[in-house]
Parts: structure tokens; sequence; C-alpha cells
């Protein structure tokens, strides 16, 4: 019988393990779950990371397969193609070229309704600080009364409990020196004072309730402010991260929408630096850089594969990063600033109407405000207010998104555009009448949105003192006159479809009433109210009429410069020379194209001081 082999020795049983507190429990549940969100973050990073990439992919197979130009403005092209009428080989290409397409169009429609949501919520913090400061002035009126009503109330009381017979008898109206041991006297006194102190108690009660309901009025003022506020803050927090988390196919789709149509010259110019742009985004994308959020810039916790980038002595640029493509280091603006350059790419073609701020009409500081706050930076409305938000950046180191100024000797701070680089901005024109890619203003100087000011920044001088004129007329004309006749139409007889309305009915020439309205702004800041006018554009009709009823002071009909759209008649005091209001027109109508001719001025040989024309013209 073989032997037994031995059994194996038995192992030590393991040590069980020490009992974990419910704390201990607890927080390695925690450190589990907190371990299993990074997981899945990453995995949905990298998957919508993998699903840009296979879309670029296909874009550019889809490209090279029908001839296209390189694969940077792949998606920018095949848009084009599906736009034009195009059929591309597969359907597989039709719906990638779609999607970005239209996404972008939702892009901006949504973009577009947060502009309009932000300005409803600021003018509802105007309104809400106006009657707060409303509520302020009426509890600090209250308050006074009350003290007044229970001082009153406390020296009648005096008067009536602690007085001397004397005093009761003058407390109660009797004049002073009035004999008190008159039958009664003492008696009426007594009722009287008495009388007088019930009304005094009422009236400090009445004043208590009044100063009570100032008090809510201030409290409901308050919430009602904070409410606003909130929504403000909502608002821009909700656009800046929409802004940081867009696809870049769609960024780049986005800027080759447009609102309008403009002039063949303009479109040459708008669509080489749209081109521009939509390849620089597209050569990012394609190097697999991320746009880092200006978070990031500000805090140096940038995407993998970027530095922060360096001027040419080796010191860091504020709000820019760098990233290599193609073998060479190139800039990388922060995502916000690529969402404000192609939301403003979109603007291209809106109409310029002085004060606006949406796409039926916008001006350049309107502009800028509407694009950066679609990127979740709200600047404010006004030249002013955007020139003191950000970091001053020379000229010569401006970056894509940095707001490009122009600083007038007289006005200080006269334009604003949005740098798309190359030294060109996109901007809203009283020049060009729209919104148009231009060169850089006059005396560019840059101010870097994405990085706050450390202390506010000064203002150039003589800003505030004119509107700004967004690129309109800033010398005084000097020119020699010219012919005033126009689009090949006759005096008098032009369609009034193509002149433009300057309020209370009146019409002009377009590029007349864009520099007129300036310049009543200007006059309404200096006197409190709007030039008043009571003629512009005179047809050859009324021309007529006005000839039969004033033959002596107008034109011969036909010959007027009214009948040009380009003349206009003034009243409020303009009318008078020698006034302030004629003076203030003689000194600043010039800077805005404005001038009084020679034969309408005090000297000339039919004084008209109401007189005013659209450059110097020929009569």
């Amino acid at each position: 019988m073989p032997a037994r082999s031995p059994a194996p020795a038995r192992r030590p049983a393991a040590p069980r393990p020490a009992t974990r507190t419910p704390e201990e429990l607890a927080r390695a549940r925690a450190r589990a779950r907190a371990a299993a969100r990074r997981q899945a973050l990453a995995a949905r990073a990298q998957r919508k990371a993998d699903a840009r990439a296979r879309r670029l992919a296909a874009v550019v197979r889809w490209t090279h397969r029908t001839g296209a130009i390189g694969g940077a403005l792949a998606v920018v092209l095949v848009a084009a193609v599906v736009m034009s009428g195009v059929q591309p080989e597969t359907p597989a290409a039709a719906s990638i070229a779609l999607d970005p397409a239209a996404a972008a169009t939702q892009l901006r429609d949504d973009l577009t309704a947060t502009t309009t949501d932000l300005h409803a919520a600021r003018v509802a913090v105007s309104a809400a600080e106006n009657e707060l400061a409303a509520a302020r002035a009426a509890q600090t009126t209250a308050q006074a009364d009350l003290a007044a009503a229970r001082t009153a109330v406390g020296t009648g009381a005096g008067a009536l409990y602690q007085g001397t017979p004397v005093d009761r008898a003058v407390a109660a109206g009797y004049p002073a020196g009035t004999d008190p041991a008159v039958a009664g006297s003492l008696a009426v006194a007594a009722q009287r004072t008495g009388q007088q102190l019930a009304g005094l108690t009422v009236t400090a009660q009445s004043t208590a309730r009044t100063a009570e309901a100032a008090a809510g009025r201030v409290a409901t003022a308050e919430a009602v402010l904070a409410a606003a506020r909130r929504q403000v803050a909502e608002v821009t927090t909700a656009a800046r991260d929409r802004a940081t988390a867009l696809d870049p196919v769609v960024t780049v789709a986005l800027a080759g929408l447009t609102v309008g149509p403009s002039s063949a010259d303009q479109q040459a110019t708008d669509g080489a630096a749209r081109a521009a742009w939509q390849a620089r985004l597209a050569a990012l994308t394609a190097a697999g850089i991320t746009l880092p959020t200006a978070q990031q810039l500000r805090a140096g916790d940038l995407p993998g594969g970027l530095t922060p980038a360096r001027d040419a002595s080796g010191a860091p640029v504020p709000g820019v990063a760098a990233g290599v493509v193609d073998g060479a280091v190139v800039p990388v603006p922060s995502a916000e600033a690529a969402a404000a350059v192609s939301f403003a790419f979109a603007q291209l073609g809106t109409p310029y109407l002085a004060g606006g701020t949406s796409t039926t009409g916008v001006d350049c500081a309107g502009l800028a405000d509407t694009v950066w706050t679609a990127a979740g930076t709200a600047l404010g409305a006004d030249l002013a207010t955007q020139w003191t938000g950000g970091s001053v950046v020379p000229g010569d180191r401006l970056q894509a998104g940095d707001l490009v100024f122009g600083v007038d000797d007289l006005t200080g701070l006269d334009d604003v555009g949005i740098s798309v680089g190359a030294g060109l901005v996109v901007t809203a024109s009283a020049a060009a009448h729209q919104v148009v890619v231009s060169t850089l203003p006059e005396g560019a100087t840059g101010i870097r949105v994405t990085v706050p000011a450390a202390t506010p920044n000064a203002l150039p001088p003589g800003t505030g003192t004119l509107p700004a004129t967004c690129g309109g007329p800033s010398t005084p004309v000097t020119a020699a006159p010219v012919d005033p006749a126009w689009g090949g139409w006759s005096n008098g007889r032009i369609p009034t479809s193509t002149l433009c309305p300057i309020g209370g009915g009146q019409l002009l020439r377009c590029d007349a009433a864009a520099p007129y309205t300036a310049l009543s702004q200007a006059y309404q800041r200096a006197f409190g109210t709007p030039l008043c006018i009571t003629d512009s554009y005179r047809s050859f009709g009324a021309q007529q009429d006005a000839h039969r009823r004033k033959p002596g002071i107008t034109a011969v009909p036909g010959t007027s410069n009214h009948g040009w759209g380009l003349a206009v008649d003034l009243c409020g005091g303009v009318n008078g020379f020698g006034t302030a209001q004629h003076q203030w027109m003689a000194t600043y109508a010039g800077y805005f194209g404005w001038v009084q001719p020679d034969w309408a001025q005090a000297t000339g040989e039919n004084p008209e001081p109401w007189h005013w024309e659209f450059g110097a013209l020929r009569s």
C-alpha cells in the first residue's frame, strides 16, 4: 500500500481587518464616489474630443475627395458648398456640413436672446436703483417729520403739565401778558392746550405710520434691486458657461453668418477677414488645441499643450496662451474671446444706429457690449464704462477679442471695435452706415476685457464732451463746396424710401442722418433737449408751396439743398444769432459735418440763423 503523502501544512489565518468606524466608512465611500465621478468626467471629455476629431476628420476627407483646398477651412468650405446648393458625394457628408451651420444659426439666436435678456435686466436694475433712491429720500423725510412731531408732542405736554398758568395761557394761543385770573381763562387755556396736544399726538401717530410705510418701501426696493442684480449675474454666468463650452466647429461656422448685405468692396474686405479668422480657429482645432477659459488663463491652469504667451522680451502676455500649430508657436485666445470675435463677424451688415444695441440697429459701443455680453462679460453700453473695465493694451500688442478704441483730441473716446487680427476690427461704423470690418481707428488703444484692471483706467481728456461719432466726421468741414446732387434723382424728387428718419417725421440722406443724430445728442447734453427742427428734406411740391408763401427767403423750387435731403432748418434758440444755442452750433456742428453756409451767416447776403447744411454744398 503506497504511503500517504503528508497533509499540506495549514496556512495561518489571515488577520481580520480592523473594524472601521462609521466616519471612516463614509469617507471611504465619498472617496470612491469622487473617483468614479472623475473617471466619468474624463471619459465624457474624451468622448467629446473623439467626436470633434471624427467630425473634423470626416469633413477633411470629404473636402479632399471633392478637391477642396486644405483641411484648415474644411468646416467653412463644406458649409459654403451646402448653402450654395452643390450636393456632396454622400449623405453622411451632407449631414456633417449641415450640422455646424444649423447649430451656428441656433447659437446666434441664443446669443442674441442673451443680450436682449441682459439689457432688460440692466433696465430693471436701473429702475430699481432709482426707486430705491426715491424710497430712501422719502424715508429720510418721514423720519425727520416724525422726529419733529415727537418733539412737538413733548413740548406740548411739558407746557400743559409743567408750565405756570401764564405759560399755559400762551401755549393755548393767548397773547403774552394776558391776565390768567380773567374769569374762566385758566380753564379755557387748559382745555385748548389739551386739544392742541391731542392734535399733535394724532399728527405724530400719522407721521409714524408714514415713516413705517417709507421703511417698508425701502425694504421692498432693496429686495427688487437685489433680485434684478441676481438676474444680471445669472444671465452673465450662463452666457460665460455657454461660451466656454462651445464646439469649435460651431464657433467657426458662427463667424460665417451675416445680418445684411454690404457693398462689393466691403464684402471682399469682410470676407477676407472672416476667412482668416475661420482658418485660424480651424488650424487650432486640427492641432488638437483646446481653447483655455479666461479663468484658466488668469490662474495659469492651462489645458495640455499650452503655455503662457510671452512677448519679444520674454515677459508674460496676460490673457493669452501659446500653442504649437504646424511647428510654429502661435497665440491662442481664450474661449470667451473666440466666441466674442465669431459673434462679432455674425453681426456684419447690421445697420448703424446711434445708441442702438440690437440687430435692428447698433452703434460702436452697442456692438462691443453685445458681442462681449454674449461671451459672458457685461461691459456696459457706453465707451467710458467699457474703457475702465479691462487692462490697457498698446496698439501694437492687440490680440483677438480686445476692444480697440479710437481717441479724438476733442471728444476723447470716440470709437470702438473688436480686434480680429492683422490690424483689423469689426465695428459699427457711422461712416459705412453698418457693421463692417475696418482698419484700426486713429490713435488706437486696446482694452483686454478678460484681464480686469487693478484700478479703473483714467479716461482720456475730453471724453464725454460730445457723444462718440463711431467713425463719423471728427473735424470741422473745411472742404470746398461740392455738387449736392446724388443718386441720379432730381432735386425734390428723391424716393423717401432711400432717405433715413431723424425723428418727428423728418428725413435726410442717410450719411447725413447719422451725424445729425449724434449732433442732436451732443446738443441735448449741453441744453437738456434735442435739436428743435422744423424742416429737412423738402419735396418739389413742398418747395413750390414754401416759395409761394415766403418768396423772399426761399430758393426757387428745384434748387434748394433741402431738395437733396442735405439741409435742415432749426428752432429752439438756434434760429437766432447771438444766442447760446446758436453759438454752440457754430462751435461744434462742424465736428459732425454740419455747417452754416456763408450766405446764411449773420454777415451773409441772406442771413438765416436757422439754416444748416451737411458739408460745404454748392447752392
